[in-house]
């Protein structure tokens, strides 16, 4: 028998895409087309920590689901994409990776993935994110209310600063934190901190970046509001309770990146965005953080949704 042929074996079609972030950064995803005509797209999100759309198993598997609803797939991998990376901008390169990604130039990426789509003529296009690229959704939102986009998708968002105070305690956490700053100023913010601050290798300045509870990173600041703790000054969940956009949050019920205590974190994130007629809470039964294994409920999940 010959070999069996790569869509049968959930390899979807596609083709590479260049693009550029509105700052010049090039980027790279994937551009999954349905054979019949349409507007309707969506551009996904990655998370952080080492990701790529090319190393998850989810990217073709997600793809072949969403074309079968007649819909294209962009994920593409953002400029926090990998742990350490060079990324070309114009003239010069810059330092790039998850170890000095700042999460509000998430708006200059996904602008640059929005004009790439709106260029091929897609008009409908769906914001999907997962872990952090779920609060890149928010921080997108929060910074530029004011876009193309028709609805959103937040997948697993995620409390990576109520981690690393779970993980240090707070007198830790704000030692560390101090020191960040002190080494911002003196201009060492590329350094990168040291393992007993950070089992990933991350830089000073995208530690402070990630770990102020004041910054753009806490968008979903579960542990402290589980502990009643006030780590920062400004309002919890303040980037979520500003959408107007149609937004579906959803998360599993397996998710271990929650405490231990998914319903209570999904609870707490109901009240925190109380009875609005434009978002949606759902809770994925036997998945995890990663969905993995429940891709095709997880894509019926969305379009169901976006069929109500």
């Amino acid at each position: 028998m010959g070999r069996q042929a790569a869509q049968d074996r959930g390899e979807p079609l596609t083709r590479l895409v260049r693009f550029e972030a509105t700052d010049g950064v090039e980027l790279v995803g994937l551009l999954y087309e349905p054979k019949r005509k349409t507007k309707r797209a969506a551009i996904f999100l990655h998370g952080t920590g080492g990701s790529s759309i090319f190393d998850a198993k989810r990217t073709n598997v997600l793809a072949a689901e969403l074309l079968a609803h007649g819909m294209a797939f962009f994920p593409f991998n953002n400029r926090g994409a990998h742990v350490l990376r060079r990324l070309r901008r114009r003239k010069r390169s810059i330092n790039g990776g998850a170890a000095h990604e700042l999460i509000r130039d998430c708006v200059k990426d996904i602008d640059g993935a929005l004009r790439e789509l709106r260029a091929r003529g897609y008009s409908d296009i769906t914001l999907i994110g997962h872990s952090t690229g779920a609060n890149k959704v928010a921080v997108y939102d929060f910074h530029k209310p004011r876009n193309p986009v028709k609805r959103y998708v937040l997948l697993a968002g995620g409390d990576d600063t109520g981690m690393t105070l779970a993980n240090l305690g707070e007198r830790r956490s704000r030692a560390a934190l101090e020191k960040a700053k002190a080494r911002i100023k003196a201009k060492r913010g590329d350094e990168l901190v040291p393992k007993g601050l950070s089992s990933m290798p991350i830089s000073w300045r995208s530690f402070l970046d990630m770990n102020n509870p004041d910054g753009d990173y806490n968008v979903f600041p579960f542990y402290e509001v589980m502990q009643n703790l006030r780590a920062g000054r400004r309002p919890h969940f303040r980037h979520v309770k500003g959408i107007r956009k149609p937004a579906l949050f959803l998360y599993g019920d397996e998710d271990e990146y929650l405490y231990g205590d998914v319903s209570r974190c999904v609870g707490i994130l109901a009240d925190a965005l109380g009875p609005k007629p434009n978002v949606e809470l759902a809770v994925l039964a036997d998945a995890d953080h990663g969905f993995g294994g429940k891709e095709r409920q997880l894509v019926e999940t969305i379009v169901n949704w976006m069929a109500d």
